[in-house]
């Protein structure tokens, strides 16, 4: 129990002293990376052995208190933060080196206070304190697109926060009308309520706001341009771990706190979105010729798969035997994108330093004088082609599996066909970095930037490779809906 308060302070006392002393922020952050991973491990041991964890802050139990829990999904996307974390903190030492200008001043508390945030909204079951959760990671992503001060990645700050502010408001409305119908809202006394005629449109707006949040299609206009102004490990933190937390609530929303009074209809409506995004995000992705857009395009497809896990879970009340591979899949793929985007985004980074540019005629035959950087964005690929042995692959597996097994086998050929059209819009690129002898003059990276991206992408590979843990882990705590459907 102790760990997870552990995760919520020390990003917090991280941020602090990189604000009171910035030339120590890289130190504060790699030992706020040190205790995250021991707590982490931790935790899941004790949850293994003895099932959820549950901590009530000052004694006061809900409703009137606030609530933390961790079950096997929460230490799950607890790791993939922590691992992304690492990863930029690793590459953003030299980039963001403490004492280099206003940049570096910025960027540390901004990266450490989003790690808080996240870890809060993972943990969180009471639907305001998520909406304050939402509000700070808005707030410093907000600042993280906006970094460089250029007028184009301040207009898509602007244009982030409106988005961001829509999607705050609606969320907010829909708690406050769950409050008004209730009296609370924690969602483990939520799930035992009486539902209320007001209740549908509580869950739909709240589900709307957080879709602009998680950039699902038609709400994903904000991302490209604000990926476009970001320096490099702002955009693997923006797209590895900010849509994946609102994306975590809806989750939670849907199968844990009103499971109840879900139709066929708003899974398949909200699962067609996501099959929208698949093919919309890999269609735009193929006709980019800048290396980042094709990535920030390919995130857009990326999300949408996540979305077909709600008529996947779906169900009449019966066990459903598939529900529970749809439950697995969906976090493997989702912890996959998390670490895979990340290293992309933290390899493009280094190609755009190295020769000044993005388009992929710049980056022509770098391959040879960058190798390990290219192996790094090689794995990457591979794993959001959804191919063996990653943990994609895994995930992209159970899900088809789900989806054969329920008879909704339409949705396992969105998920084969967004993995062929990830293949197409990855070549490009492959194709160019390998192709010739590349530039002679760049300006190479340092050994540890290249490390950085590397160990995120053999993260993904070895996800798949070594699954039984993360199998067993998942599992522990579900919400009966991972069961008996949705």
């Amino acid at each position: 129990m102790d760990a997870i308060v552990v995760l919520l302070a020390a990003p917090l006392a991280g941020a602090f002293l990189s604000i009171a002393a910035p030339r120590l922020a890289v130190v504060a952050s790699a030992l706020v990376c040190v205790v995250a991973f021991v707590a982490i491990g931790l935790l899941g041991a004790e949850m293994l052995e003895l099932g959820p964890a549950i901590v009530v802050p000052g004694n006061w139990g809900v409703p009137l208190g606030i609530g933390l829990e961790a079950d096997g999904k929460a230490v799950a996307f607890l790791a993939m933060t922590a691992l992304v974390m690492a990863g930029v903190i690793t590459a953003a030492s030299v980039e963001f080196a403490p004492g280099s200008g206003r940049r570096s001043f910025g960027f540390w508390p901004l990266a450490l206070l989003l790690w808080a945030a996240m870890n809060a909204m993972i943990l969180s079951r009471d639907l305001f304190n998520l909406y304050v959760g939402l509000e700070l990671l808005t707030l410093v992503a907000v600042g993280l697109v906006a970094l460089s001060g250029k007028a184009d990645a301040l207009a898509a700050a602007l244009r982030y926060m409106i988005f961001a502010l829509i999607g705050s408001l609606l969320y907010l409305l829909g708690v406050v009308m769950i409050y008004g119908a209730h009296g609370m809202l924690d969602m483990g006394l939520l799930s035992a309520r009486t539902p209320a005629p007001a209740d549908g449109l509580a869950l739909a707006l709240m589900t709307a706001g957080l879709a602009a949040k998680t950039a699902l299609f038609p709400f994903h206009v904000w991302l490209p341009p604000a990926h476009a102004g970001a320096p490099a490990p702002a955009s693997a933190l923006l797209s590895g771990l900010v849509p994946k937390a609102s994306f975590l609530i809806a989750l939670r929303l849907w199968s844990e706190a009103m499971p109840d009074i879900v139709r066929p209809e708003a899974l398949v409506l909200i699962a067609l979105l996501g099959a929208v995004a698949v093919f919309h995000g890999g269609l735009l992705a193929l006709r980019q010729v800048r290396l980042k857009l094709i990535i920030v395009y390919s995130t857009v497809a990326q999300l949408g798969y996540l979305f077909l896990i709600f008529p996947l879970a779906g169900g009449e009340g019966a066990a459903q035997p598939w529900s529970a591979g749809a439950w697995s899949g969906v976090t493997f793929h989702a912890v996959s994108h998390a670490l895979a985007k990340a290293a992309m985004f933290l390899a493009a980074g280094l190609y755009m330093r190295a020769v000044g540019s993005d388009e992929l005629g710049a980056i022509r035959g770098l391959a040879r004088s960058m190798p390990m950087t290219t192996f790094a964005f090689g794995l990457a690929a591979l794993t959001l082609m959804g191919l063996p042995p990653s943990g994609a692959f895994t995930g992209k597996y159970m899900m088809i599996t789900a989806a054969l097994a329920s008879g909704q086998w339409w949705w396992g050929v969105v998920l084969l066909g967004g993995g062929l059209l990830s293949a197409l819009y990855l070549y490009r690129p492959l194709e160019a970095l390998f192709d010739g002898e590349g530039p002679a003059e760049i300006i190479r990276p340092r050994r540890r930037e290249e490390l950085a991206p590397l160990f995120l992408a053999a993260a993904a590979i070895l996800l798949g490779i070594f699954s039984a843990v993360p199998f067993d882990l998942i599992y522990v705590g579900r919400p009966d809906a991972a069961v008996t459907g949705l």
